[in-house]
């Protein structure tokens, strides 16, 4: 029988729980503002774990920035995460910005205006076709 989920599943689920809350309560940089860990993705070997955020900031210099600082932090985020976590091997983080949030905001912008638009029409060839 196989297994529902495999190791690497249950240590990226752990380690998005831990980073978060590291991320919310020991990370005390001014320059971050509101970051939220979207997903992990760690590698098979488990040794190295690319973890996305979500920032609020939107402007691509901040993100950029606030990216760089996350990064910068990858070190300590990891001891931490090493002293959370029973494992052998704690993998090597890198974080990265999560566009999928952004790009769904767009596409479903992109939706409601082609619908809007559909709607207007409509209802201009209804009074065209009424008169």
């Amino acid at each position: 029988m196989a297994k529902e989920f495999s190791r690497v599943d249950r240590v990226s689920q752990q380690i998005q729980k831990e980073v978060a809350q590291i991320l919310q309560r020991e990370i005390k940089d001014p320059r971050l503002g509101m970051t939220t860990v979207s997903s992990v993705d760690v590698s098979r070997d488990l040794s190295y774990a690319k973890v996305y955020v979500t920032l609020y900031e939107q402007d691509p210099e901040k993100v950029k920035i606030s990216v760089d600082i996350l990064n910068k932090a990858a070190g300590f985020v990891r001891s931490l995460i090493g002293k959370r976590i029973k494992s052998r091997i704690v993998p090597d983080i890198r974080f990265v910005f999560d566009t999928s949030l952004v790009e769904g905001m767009r596409i479903s912008n992109l939706v409601e205006t082609v619908v809007q638009e559909d709607q207007r029409k409509k209802e201009d060839s209804g009074e065209s076709e009424a008169e």
